[in-house]
């Protein structure tokens, strides 16, 4: 399908007036997309799949225009935009929906709780295919080097089956000093650098330790590392087609 054809809704968890949904969206644009653009207003970072007080309440939104694109804020979250648009609240529903360009990684299996991630899963609840792209720089120098593998990414995903979701990591180099494009796998739960801490007034607080070394090899947390480009289909929630757990319920209350 042309790529005229297609209305792409392009999202973040950074804001709308993060530069990395300023940087993608034309970019995505000068291809011939129909671009949607709609995002927090704020920076919702970690905020998963949240859209909760979305029903029964007008949502406010902001807008302004900057190379050609429309970027619209809302009051809310990243899931909460993919729903507005998926339900025709800014005009037709998107065909695809690409969430970035997000600042810093996203890698491992606690990429659920990011909001760029979740966008892309919240998507594909509804049907539509998505892609997650996220930078490894928390001040990212290239910007573009992102946009180009979102664009591509974009092309791929548009042939293949609704519903289809990649997360996508890009080294913050030139495109020409990329190692290459490899599948990874995610970093397990036992890689997380999150740890708890006291504050010095007494209250529970997570922080950050440094990068672990000796990542598990073919991991997006190893191969970023290394200069690639990760690429990992994920899929959402999914019922398991095992019938033991209802069973065996049954059964304890049929003898209590």
């Amino acid at each position: 399908m042309p790529a005229e054809q297609l209305r792409v809704l392009i999202t973040n968890d950074d804001g709308y007036l993060a530069p990395g949904i300023r940087a993608l969206a034309p970019a995505i644009a000068e291809l011939g997309y129909d671009v949607l653009v709609v995002a927090p207003l704020l920076d919702e970072s970690g905020v998963g799949s949240a859209r909760a007080g979305m029903i029964g309440r007008p949502i406010r939104t902001e807008s302004d225009v900057e190379n050609g694109v429309t970027f619209t804020g809302i009051e809310g979250t990243p899931a909460l935009a993919v729903t507005l648009a998926n339900v025709g609240a800014f005009g037709r529903a998107p065909d695809l929906v690409l969430s970035g360009i997000n600042r810093g990684h996203n890698i491992g299996v606690p990429i659920f709780h990011s909001g760029t991630v979740a966008a892309a899963l919240t998507a594909a609840g509804q049907g539509t295919s998505a892609v997650a792209v996220s930078i490894d720089s928390e001040n990212p120098a290239h910007w573009p080097t992102a946009a180009t593998i979102a664009a591509e990414a974009l092309g791929w995903i548009a042939d293949e089956p609704a519903g289809t979701v990649l997360t996508i990591n890009v080294p913050d180099r030139p495109l020409a000093e990329l190692s290459g494009v490899r599948h990874a796998s995610l970093a397990p739960i036992k890689r997380s650098r999150i740890v708890g801490t006291t504050a010095p007034t007494g209250e529970p607080m997570i922080e950050l330790e440094p990068p672990h070394a000796n990542p598990v090899p073919d991991s997006d947390e190893a191969l970023l590392a290394a200069g690639f480009v990760t690429v990992t289909p994920i899929v959402g929630i999914r019922e398991v087609k095992d019938d033991a757990a209802a069973t065996a319920l049954a059964k304890r209350l049929s003898s209590s």
